[in-house]
């Protein structure tokens, strides 16, 4: 999430357009910042890639922060989000003809607005959409830069500032649900996790406003669940599931509810593997 003073706002094709004033929160965890800063500044494209839930999104607000900083901005870049799903079509991210009682005139979509005026866009989740959407950026990965509106029979030259980048979770990956080579192989990769118990800690803490104890219980708490040996178990709790359950506490909801409807419940509807997390948040929160 951005800090609490921001610029935004969301378009018909419901991509969220957002500049920072004040830092969004943000921990690294590796050498993340300094490769996308490397990434950044060669305008070569970025696969963000890891679990729900472990940061990705608050890593593009934070660097899209950043980096302005760096180069001097009052403010951060402008940063455009897609969240991609299975009907996103190149259509919506590169604008379409609309009838109205003027006539038909042409509107951009978030892809086209972005390569226009620059700034980070940020396709979250691109594996989730069709894969004939995601061929309309290749031309934009590679030293071309361009984007084609063939609706207009027209060839979008980048901004300078445009910078590209994408996410995806590879637990959910198949056979029909994964990038292909040929879109992969047009990133550099970064890959996330869920960040080390003591970070995670501190990001509770910081972020659900609960004193240092529930945070740690919290943070232990996730790691035993990640460390349960079930099958039905996709992915562990992800640091945000924690830090709802930890701003729950901070309500007054007892730990163990806080962590039944924040945790348990948004995980899992299978009566076993919940009956086996519960006994690990039964067995921190006595």
């Amino acid at each position: 999430m951005l800090s609490s003073v921001t610029q935004s706002g969301a378009d018909q094709q419901g991509a969220q357009l957002y500049q920072a004033v004040d830092e969004p929160f943000y921990l690294p965890v590796g050498d993340e910042v300094s490769l996308f800063e490397a990434a950044h500044r060669e305008r070569i494209p970025v696969l963000l890639k890891g679990p729900t839930g472990c940061g990705k999104t608050r890593f593009v607000e934070y660097m899209a922060w950043h980096l302005a900083q760096k180069a001097g901005a009052q403010n951060g870049y402008a940063l455009t989000t897609v969240s991609c799903h299975e009907d996103l079509t190149a259509t919506d991210l590169v604008g379409r003809y609309l009838l109205s009682s003027d006539g038909t005139h042409w509107i951009d979509g978030p892809l086209t607005r972005a390569v226009k005026s620059g700034g980070i866009c940020y396709l979250d989740e691109v594996v989730e959409a069709r894969k004939d959407t995601i061929v309309v950026i290749h031309s934009l990965t590679d030293h071309r830069r361009l984007l084609p509106i063939e609706k207009k029979g027209e060839l979008l030259k980048a901004h300078p500032d445009f910078f590209l980048v994408v996410s995806y979770n590879p637990g959910y990956q198949s056979t029909i649900k994964d990038l292909k080579h040929s879109t992969r192989q047009r990133f550099v990769s970064i890959e996330f996790d869920y960040p080390v118990q003591a970070l995670e800690q501190r990001i509770i803490a910081r972020e659900a406003g609960v004193d240092a104890a529930t945070a740690e219980s919290l943070a232990l708490a996730a790691l035993q669940i990640r460390h349960l040996d079930q099958q039905n178990l996709l992915e562990g709790p992800s640091t945000r599931l924690l830090i709802y359950a930890g701003r729950l506490i901070a309500q007054g909801v007892t730990p163990r509810r806080a962590c039944d409807v924040a945790i348990i419940q948004a995980m899992t509807d299978d009566t076993l593997l919940a009956k086996g997390i519960r006994q690990v948040i039964e067995a921190i929160f006595p």
